[in-house]
């Protein structure tokens, strides 16, 4: 009975210490990626970029206190991983619904006759639009797509590629005037951003709606990827937590046991003992 009290506690902690090696490992690609994206011109979704560095800090700090809690029996330092560990759980958990319900809103609409979709600005959530429709965001915004030249991948095309080919998001909103917009006749009421629509190569339709709807599809589906990733991670987070708790409870039980100054050894009564009985 005593040998498999002692085998437990071992088992729990290696196990614990192992997932808490591979979570540092995962935490040090998270934070790397976060340092390539702030400094990458591809991407124009920089306020995902903080949560993506904190996130992977957070883990490297909680993945530490386990290890060490785990592999060196330190007690304290696997209270304070529950305690961290069940937090980022809750936090991963309102992350998840707060995309579900937030970015819920959305999609294209398909246009007659052509391969690609457009995106109207109102059919996306009160609390993306907000956030879009701010000044200092949108400048920043529209500055990394200009520096991602999205728009003169396409400026050698013919209307038969308008036709036949598909654009991402951003193209449709972004380097083309909206499909309904009729430049033969003035007289009728048009699409606002039929009038916003400019030939230059630094204006296009960077101040149109149909832009910024755009680049909310692509924070959508963005945020989307992510919150399936986030159910994952929670699965495994609870997963790990549990062990957690197996460590941490036979660590104190291994210590209540065996108290501060008190021998260790299994046989109280050594054999030799019984000879002089």
């Amino acid at each position: 009975m005593r040998s498999q009290e002692c085998t437990m506690p071992r088992v729990s902690n290696a196990l614990i210490g192992f997932l808490s090696l591979l979570t540092l490992l995962a935490s040090i690609a998270i934070i790397g990626g976060g340092l390539w994206m702030t400094k990458s011109t591809a991407t124009c979704e920089s306020f995902l970029q903080r949560p993506l560095m904190v996130v992977g800090f957070v883990i490297l700090l909680v993945s530490l206190a386990g290890f060490v809690g785990a592999c060196f029996h330190v007690i304290w330092a696997l209270g304070v991983y529950l305690v961290v560990m069940l937090f980022l759980i809750a936090a991963l958990l309102g992350v998840t619904i707060f995309g579900f319900v937030v970015l819920g809103p959305g999609g294209g609409v398909e246009v007659p006759g052509r391969a690609y979709k457009e995106y109207h600005l109102q059919n996306y959530s009160p609390w993306l639009r907000k956030r879009i429709e701010n000044p200092t965001c949108w400048m920043s915004v529209k500055s990394c797509i200009l520096g991602s030249k999205t728009c003169s991948k396409i400026v050698m095309w013919t209307p038969v590629d308008y036709l036949t080919r598909k654009l991402s998001p951003i193209q449709s909103g972004c380097c083309k005037p909206p499909s309904a917009c009729n430049y033969q006749t003035q007289t009728i009421t048009q699409d606002p951003d039929c009038y916003k629509w400019n030939n230059d190569p630094n204006m296009l339709c960077y101040e149109c709606d149909s832009c910024k709807a755009g680049v909310l599809e692509n924070v959508r589906r963005d945020w989307h990827r992510l919150s399936v990733l986030n159910i994952v991670m929670v699965m495994l987070l609870i997963g790990v937590y549990f062990v957690g708790c197996c460590a941490f409870q036979n660590a104190k039980r291994a210590e209540s046991y065996y108290p501060h100054g008190e021998s260790r050894m299994y046989k109280t009564r050594p054999k030799w003992d019984y000879f002089y009985r």
